[in-house]
């Protein structure tokens, strides 16, 4: 491997800017194929394994069928991959080449998909053979070719190539010495919950400061499980954090409850990820002697929906939590096993954050406001929107970034979500936070998820709604459900109206689509509490 590593570049002052070797895919690949050529990076669910020696070469020989097909640094490059080798060969090579790596969701279709394509405006596309007829069915933009693996297919109107037209001879891969810390790494489409998705630009720099800040408790003997999938910051972070600190992962390709502790087990995970529901999906399982028969020894809970120290000592684990999204670096952190139910924990080193009112004028103290944010580290948040001038002004506004979510602090300085801005709901003069009627509603043992949202009332401004799934086989009253509501509430909190669906909508991302919810209203099957006699009042306190 002599003369493969790159040379560390570095020719600026910044002592907050790392070198390329530190933080840049491709040197950190060099770095650890020399360190620890033999150690194990990734498991896959076969059973199947690369070390970073296998990992190095996979990436290498990827890069070099990306350049052979045309692919030049920082030009951007669709991947259309369901979690497994073949997403990860394509991403490592990519960012090897000095590429841009634009994953898309494997349940794009339709206008969601062809949005996605155009705002890219990319030659090139890797997809699985069984995504090719929604490939079909859409205008493909600025796409020549496309490299179809997992099957035969053929897209019409694309150049179209197999598995083969990466795998190739790393002899004749060009150097990419050029790329630094500030490069574009990847741009990942957000969950288009109130809009069209937006692709978030995402620098190196940025990946890197969200690895050692969201994960900063994790250490090269740690092996994330991420079942998040690469499309997703949540398993991208996790995968580049294990590439940042020489770890390793286990990709497995999504959250089951009932494979969980078995997959940890087998493949001795000791962190993960617990997205929405997961944490309260694994805590309403029923109670096992082998609950802490598995090397899990860390989870981040995002949100933080259950009470830390019953998880921590139910299953042995450390619990942490965070806030972040796509765009930023996780600036608000806590753990291990923060007590305060539903913080987000406190400002990390390193970062700027006001609490601000549609002005940008601070709001005081114990009020909500939307949270802004900027760092001291270049580069340490997004820098954009692709493609979408307009919606990154309105994100970047006054040199900080708007994150769109209301939170508000507590006495001690923790930091608590409480809606998005768009979804706060107002009834009767007082604001409600779907997010706070949500966990509620969750807390009940028969509710896998629920979702609440503002509906028009006939007295002005809004009445709450919800909408419920429950758990296999469960069955619950709505009178029941007010009645656990009750004593856990506000009176002027708890849901008017209950419906019980199946399923939340959801976006490709799993983000509840609320403005479905919002744009059906009240239909004549809803529970209306108050038809039904059941009347909330204030709690009437002293004489």
């Amino acid at each position: 491997m002599a003369g493969d590593s790159r040379t560390d570049t570095r020719t600026w002052f910044d002592p907050r800017v790392p070198s390329a070797d530190e933080c840049v895919l491709g040197p950190l690949l060099d770095r650890w194929a020399v360190e620890q050529p033999d150690k194990i990076f990734a498991i896959f669910p076969d059973g199947s394994s690369w070390t970073y020696r296998e990992t190095w070469k996979e990436a290498r020989s990827a890069a070099a069928g990306f350049a052979r097909l045309g692919v030049q640094p920082e030009e951007l490059v669709l991947s259309w991959l369901p979690n497994g080798p073949d997403a990860l060969r394509v991403w490592f090579g990519l960012n090897y080449l000095g590429a841009i790596y634009v994953p898309l969701n494997v349940a794009y279709r339709g206008a969601i998909l062809e949005h996605a394509v155009r705002s890219a405006a990319a030659s090139t596309i890797v997809l699985h053979a069984d995504l090719a007829p929604r490939l079909d069915a859409i205008e493909k933009a600025s796409l020549e070719r496309a490299v179809i693996v997992g099957g035969d297919g053929a897209v019409a109107g694309l150049e179209c190539f197999g598995r083969e037209a990466i795998e190739a001879d790393d002899q004749n891969l060009p150097p990419a010495d050029g790329v630094m810390p500030w490069h574009t790494q990847m741009v990942i489409f957000t969950s288009g919950t109130t809009g069209p998705s937006k692709g978030v630009l995402s620098s190196y720099l940025q990946c890197y400061t969200t690895a050692l800040e969201s994960f900063h408790y994790l250490g090269r003997d740690d092996r994330f499980i991420v079942n998040l999938p690469l499309f997703h910051v949540g398993g991208t972070g996790a995968t580049f954090t294990a590439v940042v600190l020489g770890a390793s992962i286990g990709l497995v390709d999504s959250f089951k409850t009932t494979e969980f502790w078995p997959t940890i087990r087998r493949l001795e995970a000791t962190s993960v990820v617990l997205l929405g529901a997961m944490a309260n999906f694994l805590m309403k399982s029923p109670p096992s002697e082998d609950d802490r028969g598995h090397t899990l020894r860390t989870a981040m809970m995002l949100p933080l929906s259950e009470d830390t120290k019953m998880f921590s000592n139910r299953f042995g684990c450390d619990v942490y939590t965070a806030f972040n999204m796509t765009e930023i670096s996780s600036p608000l952190r806590a753990g291990p096993n923060p007590a305060p139910l539903g913080t987000c924990g406190r400002p990390r080193p390193g970062v700027d954050v006001r609490l601000v009112d549609a002005n940008d004028c601070e709001v005081a103290p114990g009020e909500v406001g939307e949270l802004i944010v900027r760092t001291d580290r270049p580069w340490g948040m997004n820098h954009g929107y692709l493609a979408n001038v307009e919606a990154t002004a309105r994100a970047w506004r006054n040199g900080w970034f708007h994150t769109g979510d209301a939170f508000r602090t507590d006495a001690d300085g923790n930091y608590f979500f409480v809606d998005r801005m768009k979804d706060a709901i107002r009834r009767r003069g007082e604001n409600i936070s779907s997010f706070e009627v949500e966990t509620e509603v969750c807390a009940h043992p028969s509710v896998r998820e629920a979702a609440a949202v503002a509906v028009p009332s006939e007295h002005g401004e809004d009445e709450v709604l919800v909408v419920v799934a429950l758990q296999p086989h469960a069955a619950l009253d709505p009178v029941e459900l007010i009645e656990f509501l009750r004593p856990r509430m506000p009176h002027y909190m708890v849901p008017r109206f209950i419906r019980f669906a199946e399923d939340l909508p959801k976006t490709p991302t799993q983000k509840v689509q609320k403005h479905l919810l919002r744009a059906k209203g009240v239909t004549g099957s809803d529970f209306d509490r108050e038809k039904a006699g059941i009347v909330m009042r204030r709690e009437k306190i002293g004489g």
